[in-house]
């Protein structure tokens, strides 16, 4: 890539609310896998929406894409997006397993009875298969959750979010605003199917055929409908727009979950109309807002900064959270919230350490080295 390209897109306008949305539902993300143990099953659980935040990062991710790349593509070859894209996200992802295997042996529980039985050069090759953020087969599932990625459970989604973009980079940017439309409309009707038919949306971390079905299903409809909204839209000037966006978030996450185990449609409808309709509306809003203090800016600026360190190293944390709940049968909210405080707080300075003595030191010298 040349370096006038490099200039260009440093200094293309930025939207700072999206940024901050980033991290408010980076945040609501903790809290959720916080009080996940907590729960007896998927319908109870305090946040019982908060796996939704990844549905709503795949659309941010999407819009952003094409605003930042679409119109680069004569000046930008397929490679040099994907080394950015590679210098952008690897990382924090090396990072995140890194942390998760450090911890692999001391989340001793109930809950992972395999621990102590797997011998360190497995606990090895699934470490490096996870910095590739391949997923591994269920032959190698060493934590027993059957997850593609048992050094740091997240890393599902950045799995899906490297197939959209490679997606984007070799075919879908190429589309007609008309042909994205079809597609975007064909994959709401999955998503909406699968939502329904399930009761919610909520999967795709394990290696199998429904799960991946899942994880393409939650990837394809909201990081596609964000690039047609990055074309389509024309957004407006609309004030106090990161104040009513983070509660309209909010409202959409911390909802309790609807219908119950009797009626499961009813929370698959809900999901299916948070994803498609109202979470593009958010993200309308928050590029259309206008930062008016320097206040403002900060926390878009602090919140931007930290929702990717923080999405990739709190898990590792709350493994040892888990691991505690599980061993100590019948604990409360009232008894755990100080420990679940303690972890997101933790995470928010880890993820912000990282964030200035790792991730921004490795991504400037990749820059330097690679081009």
């Amino acid at each position: 890539m040349s370096t006038n390209l490099n200039n260009e897109l440093a200094t293309k306008p930025h939207y700072p609310i999206l940024d901050g949305l980033r991290g408010v539902s980076a945040i609501i993300v903790v809290t959720f896998h916080l009080t996940e143990p907590l729960g007896t099953g998927h319908l109870d659980i305090l946040v019982n929406h908060g796996y939704l935040a990844v549905d709503f990062f795949f659309l941010l991710s999407g819009f952003v894409m094409g605003y930042a790349y679409d119109d680069r593509w004569n000046k930008m070859s397929v490679g040099s997006f994907f080394k950015r894209r590679i210098i952008r996200l690897q990382p924090m992802v090396i990072l995140g397993m890194t942390l998760g295997a450090i911890g692999f042996y001391f989340t001793d529980s109930t809950i992972w009875p395999l621990i102590h039985t797997i011998p360190l050069w497995k606990m090895m090759l699934v470490l490096l298969i996870g910095y590739t953020i391949l997923p591994i087969p269920l032959s190698l599932d060493i934590r027993g959750w059957q997850e593609m990625h048992p050094m740091n459970s997240v890393g599902w989604s950045l799995f899906f979010e490297y197939i959209a973009n490679i997606l984007y980079a070799v075919w879908i940017r190429k589309f007609s605003k008309t042909a994205l439309t079809i597609l975007v409309i064909i994959a709401a009707i999955a998503l909406a199917q699968l939502a329904i038919t399930n009761g919610d949306v909520s999967g795709g971390w394990t290696l199998n055929v429904e799960q991946v079905r899942i994880g393409f299903s939650r990837t394809l409809y909201p990081f596609f409908a964000g690039l047609l909204l990055s074309r389509i839209s024309k957004p407006t000037r609309i004030k106090n727009a990161f104040l009513w966006c983070s509660l309209l978030i909010a409202m959409v996450l911390y909802m309790p979950r609807i219908g119950g185990a009797e009626h499961l449609w009813m929370n698959g409808i809900y999901e299916s109309v948070c994803i498609i309709i109202i979470f593009p509306l958010i993200v309308y809003i928050g590029a259309s807002g206008v930062l008016q203090t320097p206040r403002e800016h900060r926390i878009c600026k602090f919140l931007g900064d930290i929702s990717y360190p923080l999405y990739l190293v709190h898990y590792p944390l709350v493994y040892f959270y888990v691991a505690w709940i599980s061993n100590h049968k019948g604990i409360t909210i009232v008894q755990a919230w100080p420990y679940a405080l303690l972890i997101l707080v933790g995470g928010i300075v880890l993820a912000y350490a990282t964030l200035k003595w790792y991730d921004e030191p490795i991504r400037k010298w990749l820059r330097e080295k690679l081009g």
